[in-house]
């Protein structure tokens, strides 16, 4: 069995528990408020304005046996530059402040996630941090097209609050291809590493999803 499919059985539990967050839930069913649609733009601005970041310190880390993931790292620097930008404009266009949440501070869950992804990459093994895009993507290719179009359908929003949902449904489709083709070269031991990282940045994920405020205007704990 090719290792990417391992990786899904193997956290296939670990993902269940993410996508059972209550907000999720919410969302697909068509049960959001505009109010937390734009807490979730927020917190993913703030984890994603580390993506390119993290991807430099990734490659300048990877170890020599690693170094032909060198070119691979560098083509998602390019596709994912400037990234929050896109979730800035969401959020203007969604009725937010843009400005007022490129000043501030994320919330715990969101800072712990990004926290723990530069220490895999500067005091762990860093192809664990491909156990991040593998949570992230993954995730991104089963919800954000669908998300995006209950979440339009019950707010009433136009196209250009959904920038984010959409592309990047849309991208990781094919992100998702190029890891698993990478995943595959790797040894064992890298392997296990990134299935160990999954099953942590799964509950790291979910437990942003969980901070976030539900339409009755609670955080789901």
């Amino acid at each position: 069995m090719p290792f990417y499919e391992q990786l899904q059985a193997a956290t296939a539990e670990s993902r269940a528990q993410l996508i059972s967050a209550p907000i999720i839930a919410d969302c697909l069913a068509g049960r959001v408020s505009r109010a937390s649609y734009l807490a979730f733009l927020g917190q993913a601005y703030h984890h994603v304005r580390h993506t390119t970041p993290l991807l430099m310190s990734l490659g300048g880390r990877l170890p020599e046996r690693l170094g032909w993931a060198r070119k691979a790292v560098a083509e998602y620097i390019e596709e994912e530059i400037g990234h929050e930008e896109w979730i800035l404009n969401d959020i203007a266009a969604a009725g937010g402040d843009p400005e007022a949440v490129r000043a501030s501070r994320p919330d715990l869950p969101a800072e712990v996630m990004v926290a723990y992804a530069y220490d895999l990459i500067n005091r762990g093994n860093p192809a664990g941090f491909f156990g991040m895009v593998f949570v992230l993507e993954g995730t991104s290719v089963a919800l954000a097209l669908t998300a995006a179009d209950r979440i339009q359908q019950a707010l009433g929003l136009p196209d250009g609050a959904f920038s984010y949902l959409r592309s990047h449904g849309t991208l990781d489709q094919a992100h998702t291809q190029h890891l698993a083709r990478l995943l595959e070269h790797m040894t064992p031991e890298d392997q296990a590493d990134v299935l160990r990282a999954a099953q942590v940045f799964f509950k790291l994920y979910g437990d942003v999803f969980r901070a976030l405020p539900m339409s009755g205007g609670s955080a789901c704990n």
